[in-house]
Formats: structure tokens, C-alpha cells, sequence
């Protein structure tokens, strides 16, 4: 299929624009041409202006009916009660009003038991998830997991025993810039859509944190999001997730996650239950031109390495400050983006080959791509005394409950996470979520501590305390 499509070769020719296409007869009047077999090479290269309705007619038609069947709508819907302002309630109209969100994306089988891969935006805060098939056929369907980071999220439908057309996923990286891909998904909800364009880029990380997008100038619309791109090979190659667009359509600018992120979020979500990214346990930055210049690099690339978390596997690998992470497994590294996005494919206790610049050279170590342990363990913990404490929940901070929390995996201490609104915290205005850094000048380590400091000071009428609230440290006083 791809050797027909590919050979669709444009070029100009005093303004004008030529395509060549290929068509290989059944039958030669030369009997001579007849014994020398055409090779892939001959196939390639020949350009010739088409001639004949059958070649004119040659289309994208094939690649279409086989993997249209596995690319799917999903609708989502959530109850929002919307609090009315009390000053109208004078007026009778002081009742909670309740509202229907709804949004609609596209989503892709990728197992023919009904897993089904989808971005995690097109499901976020569903209450109601609904799944509708190429063939109109509904069902509902069950959120198996979601990463907000990766944008992905695992659907799945009770298909009753039934096979469903799946799409097989391309985790190759064997796209290239330039390949012909086709779009397939449900824009504007007007129905499923075929688009078709070429790679105009691999490894765009200026859209994300962690992805690698592939970009792409098929036209993608509202609605695409969580559709198929493929390949000539009916192969999916990536999801498509965004636009980029002041008008809210195509600008033949859009981006798609790619398929080897996309395999390692299903066998993930599969085996394990929810989507893990594994880490090394290194903070990063993108290297840039002033950095690669007083380094010694060539050009502005890699990743520097600037904290490392204590006994975690970059650590054990003897990384060190300031060295720079140019390629692992092979992969060229251009920025922290591009490192985060080879480590979220890799499978917890892969054994990573990692190229490192230090000290003008370069050097090979081995590093176990690991899921961030909960170290120190949470230990759960309800405060108690006569304090405006009393009553919170709080946990100690570790890089897998950061990874929970979607905090930052090198924050430490202790981190509330539940209120309740029977104690006497509850007239106070903490939040889940609120690092507890300082109580009465002392440093907060860990719950226990925490607790022995309240008993300390148990029943005082001023409290000094600083804490973090979404990287915002702040000191205060309660008057107790």
C-alpha cells in the first residue's frame, strides 16, 4: 500500500506543479519486459504525468476502509450545579441550578475486546462516558485510567464477546518528515471525517511538557481530538490532540501524540491499572546557546542535569551535577521535554544506555528507568489538640505521591490531604493540597513532627505558620 501511495511525487516545473504517480499493468505487450520482474527501486523512482482514468483515480480509498472502523466518537457529559448569588434568592431565585456540560471527541480501538485510547481532556470530570462506533452502534464505557501530563486516557467497552476492528499501533519511530498520513476523526460533531496531509515535524516539545508531538498540516478541528492519525500502512502512528489556531480551526497546524507514548499508555493502564511514567530521579533544563558555549558543546542540545534526588536511579548510576543528557537508548536529546517524553515510553526497570557530556567528554552509564518510590512512606495522619489544625489530614511528600498530586517529585515535607468540616481547622481556610512548611518558627519534616510541635504549643492563641500554596509561600498569623 505505502510503495502506491508514496510514489505520488510533486515538483515544479516553471511554476506549474507536477505529480507523478505510478501504475503497474497487469500485462506488458513487451514479452522481453515481461521476464525482468519490477524491483521497489524501479517502482520509486519513475515520474510521469498521469495518462489514463486508472490513474487519475488512485485515491487514499484502501487505507480508508481498512482503518475508519476503529476510530470512534466519545461523548462525555458531567451535572454542574451553579451557585446563584444569595441577594436573588429575595427574588425566589436563591435555588442551586443544575446544568448539563457536554464535549465530544474521537477516540480509536486499540484492542478488539473494546480498549479504546482517547486524550485524557476529551473525559476530564465525566460523569457519563458514551462510546459510538463507526457502525452507529452505543455503549458505555468504563475510564480504566487518564494522565493529564500525556494527555492520554484508556476507555473501555463492554463489547459482549464481540472483535471489534482495531487499529495496530506504530511505536517504530518509523515516521519520517514528509510521509503521507491521513486524519480520521469526528470534527465539529458533524460526523466521522477523513483528512489527509503530510509530517511536517517530529519532536515539536514547545506544546507540552512531556510529548514529542507530531505535526501535521491535515486539516484537525475541534472534535478531532482523540482521533487516529495513520499511516499508508494502516498503522496508527499517533492520537491527535491539538491545534494550533487563533480562530479555533485548522490552520494546517495540527499536533498528535505519538504512537510509541500512546502503546505505553495502554499496556500500562492494562497491566498496572493506571498510566506510570517512569523517571531518574533528575532535575533538567534544555541546554541553550550560553550554557553549550561554557560547556564546550558544539550546538545548543541535551538536557543539563541541575538536583538530583538522593539514592534514586540517576543518582546510583553516578550522574552528577551539571552533566549534560544527550541521547539515551540512542535518541538524540534537545531538551528536557525530549528527555521526560523517551522516559514515559520506557517500561519501569528498563536498563537505559545514557550518553552524558562531562567535563568535555562524553561517557556512557547505565541508569534503570524506576517509578517514583514513596519514600518517605505517607503515613496518614488526623490532627489532633486544641489548635486550628485540628481535624486536617496530612501525608509526608514523595516523589510517587508528588507524581499523584501532580506536584513537583523533589518537594519534600508534609502536604494536607483531607478537611473536615466538623473540627476546628474548618473555620480556618487551609486547602488540600497546602504544603505545611513552618509552624511556629520550627521546620516541618514529617506528620509525626508535626503533631509533636501542635502538643507543643497546644492551646496557644497565636499561630505562626508558612506554608506552600501552588508554589506560592506565604506567612501568616491565626488568632486562635
Amino acid at each position: 500500500m505505502k510503495k502506491i501511495f508514496t510514489s505520488f511525487i510533486g515538483s515544479f516545473f516553471g511554476g506549474a506543479l507536477v505529480l507523478g504517480a505510478v501504475f503497474i499493468p497487469t500485462a506488458c505487450a513487451d514479452p522481453a519486459q515481461q521476464e525482468t520482474p519490477l524491483s521497489e527501486t524501479s517502482i520509486m523512482v519513475p515520474q510521469i504525468v498521469p495518462d489514463s482514468s486508472a490513474q487519475m483515480k488512485m485515491s487514499f480509498a484502501p487505507v480508508v476502509k481498512e482503518t475508519a472502523p476503529a476510530v470512534v466518537n466519545v461523548y462525555s457529559e458531567r451535572k454542574v450545579v451553579r451557585q446563584v448569588d444569595p441577594f436573588f434568592s429575595f427574588f425566589g431565585r436563591g435555588i442551586p441550578r443544575e446544568r448539563t456540560e457536554r464535549s465530544l471527541g474521537s477516540g480509536v480501538v486499540v484492542r478488539s475486546n473494546g480498549v479504546i485510547v482517547t486524550n485524557a481532556h476529551v473525559v476530564k470530570g465525566a460523569q457519563e462516558l458514551r462510546v459510538v462506533l463507526a457502525d452507529r452502534r452505543e455503549f458505555e464505557a468504563t475510564l480504566l485510567a487518564a494522565d493529564t501530563e500525556s494527555d492520554l486516557a484508556i476507555l473501555q467497552i463492554d463489547t459482549k464477546g464481540e472483535r471489534l476492528p482495531v487499529l495496530p499501533i506504530d511505536s517504530d519511530n518509523s515516521l519520517e518528515v514528509g510521509d503521507l498520513v491521513l486524519a480520521i476523526g469526528n470534527p465539529f460533531g458533524v460526523g466521522q471525517t477523513v483528512t489527509s496531509g503530510i509530517v511536517s515535524a517530529l519532536g515539536r516539545t514547545q506544546v507540552s511538557d512531556l510529548a514529542n508531538f507530531i505535526q501535521t498540516d491535515a486539516a484537525v478541528n475541534p472534535g478531532n481530538s482523540g482521533g487516529a492519525l495513520v499511516d499508508m500502512d494502516g498503522h496508527l502512528v499517533g492520537v491527535n490532540t491539538a491545534i494550533f489556531s487563533r480562530s479555533g480551526g485548522s490552520n494546517g497546524i495540527g499536533f498528535a501524540i505519538p504512537g510509541e507514548l500512546v502503546k505505553r499508555a495502554v499496556d500500562s493502564s492494562l497491566s498496572e491499572g493506571k498510566i506510570v511514567r517512569p523517571w531518574i530521579g533528575a532535575r533538567t533544563e534544555g541546554v541553550n546557546a550560553v550554557m553549550a558555549e561554557a560547556l564546550g558543546l558544539d550546538r545548543p542540545r541535551g538536557a543539563i542535569v541541575e538536583e538530583i534526588y538522593e539514592d534514586g536511579p540517576a543518582d546510583k548510576a553516578g550522574i552528577k551535577r551539571r552533566d549534560v543528557v544527550l541521547s539515551i537508548d540512542g535518541t538524540e536529546i534537545y531538551d528536557d521535554s525530549g528527555l521526560r517524553f523517551k522516559l514515559a515510553t520506557f517500561s519501569p526497570g528498563h536498563k537505559a544506555r545514557v550518553q552524558v557530556w562531562r567535563d568535555g567528554k562524553t561517557r556512557t552509564v547505565s541508569v534503570k528507568a524506576d517509578t517514583p518510590k514513596e519514600n518517605p512512606k505517607r503515613d496518614l495522619l488526623t490532627l489532633t489538640g486544641t489548635n486550628p489544625f485540628e481535624g486536617l489530614s496530612v501525608v509526608n511528600m514523595s516523589p510517587a505521591l508528588a507524581d499523584e498530586m501532580d506536584f513537583d517529585p523533589f518537594a519534600k515535607g508534609v502536604v494536607i490531604s483531607k478537611r473536615s468540616r466538623d473540627s476546628l481547622s474548618a473555620r480556618y481556610r487551609f486547602r488540600t493540597g497546602d504544603m505545611l512548611l513552618q509552624i511556629m518558627g520550627e521546620d516541618i519534616t514529617s506528620t509525626q513532627q508535626l503533631q509533636d510541635v501542635l502538643d507543643e504549643y497546644d492551646g496557644e492563641r497565636n499561630w505562626q505558620i508558612k506554608l506552600d500554596r501552588g508554589g506560592r509561600v506565604t506567612n501568616s498569623r491565626i488568632r486562635f
